[in-house]
């Protein structure tokens, strides 16, 4: 069982100690925030103990849970690092891209696992998408959310559109040649409502937008590539899949689409597909992802790297955006 901790304690901090007090590979240790106000309400609610040294837990740990401010992942990061515990952190991975490159060089030192809190990667929707699939050559993504102050104190690029870039850079899986940007700061000092697109090596177009002062909540992709659209509803967790495929007319399906492309082109069949979501709690699944890493000692779902490539790709969009 690995031993674990959580920094920081707040809202996101309070959703993780509840999942990981579910994972049975998982011991949980105690926590550590500053805000003494929070530890008392956490230590309260979840009858686990606080420890005011950081550092002092970091010693009694094998796993480092960091669920602090952005702006504190560095410094968490590496003192866990040093110190040879394994780490998961929330996403973005750090600040910014030459803190991230400093502690993938940190972590290449300590040998240990790190896995970041992309957790869009363990939707279920999502995941249930995984099989189909295949080269996208055009994504669009839309990730809309109403106004809530409590994210406003970093661009929407870094507050939203970072899950989708993420999850575009893993299903592409080619360098970014040409990026293009719009955005408007609306409600706050850094921009509310941003449209990116990006241009890959291998031909494929994503275009992404983020908005977080909509009407409604929207966390919509869709993934066209060749003889296949496929949709991904992240918020509603339901998914689509629409397929072209050639068939003998004589074999197809009746209640199915055929079109004919005619002479010596054949037959095609439009198939629709809703393949079954599992129900599970994607924070809880990234987690014991992570644990299965370190006791299999397998590479983790979503890497340090992963994490330096979607900050780096965001970090080049604020500076598009100016």
């Amino acid at each position: 069982m690995l031993k674990i901790g959580v920094l920081g304690a707040g809202h996101l901090g309070k959703i993780h100690l509840k999942c990981i007090k579910n994972i049975a590979d998982y011991h949980l240790v105690g926590f550590h925030d500053p805000d003494q106000s929070i530890v008392e309400t956490v230590e309260k609610e979840f009858g686990i103990p606080s420890f005011s040294d950081m550092d002092e837990l970091i010693g009694q740990l094998d796993v480092v849970d960091i669920v602090t401010p952005t702006i504190a992942h560095f410094d968490c990061a590496s003192r866990a690092l040093k110190k040879g515990r394994h780490v998961f952190i929330e996403k973005p991975v750090v600040a910014t891209p030459d803190e991230a490159k400093a502690l993938i060089a940190i972590a290449g030192e300590a040998n240990v696992k790190v896995q970041v809190g992309h957790v869009e990667r363990f939707n279920p929707a999502f995941l249930a998408v995984q099989p189909y699939l295949g080269q996208p050559m055009f994504i669009e993504t839309h990730r809309l959310a109403q106004f809530n102050p409590r994210g406003t104190d970093v661009p929407v690029i870094l507050d939203l559109m970072i899950h989708d870039i993420d999850i575009v850079l893993s299903v592409v899986k080619s360098g970014v040649k040409k990026i293009s940007a719009s955005g408007v700061a609306v409600v706050s000092d850094t921009p509310d409502i941003a449209n990116v697109r990006l241009e890959f090596e291998n031909g494929c177009v994503a275009n992404l937008t983020a908005s977080r002062i909509s009407m409604k909540n929207m966390r919509k992709s869709r993934f066209f590539q060749r003889n296949a659209y496929i949709s991904v509803d992240f918020l509603d967790k339901k998914v689509e899949v629409i397929r072209m495929q050639d068939v003998d007319p004589a074999q197809a399906d009746p209640l199915a689409i055929v079109i004919d492309l005619g002479a010596d082109k054949g037959s095609r069949q439009i198939s629709i597909e809703h393949p079954p979501i599992q129900t599970l709690n994607a924070i809880q699944t990234e987690l014991e992802y992570f644990a299965a890493s370190i006791i299999h000692d397998t590479t983790p779902a979503v890497t340090i790297q992963d994490g330096y490539h979607a900050l780096d790709i965001a970090h080049q969009i604020l500076e598009k955006l100016g």
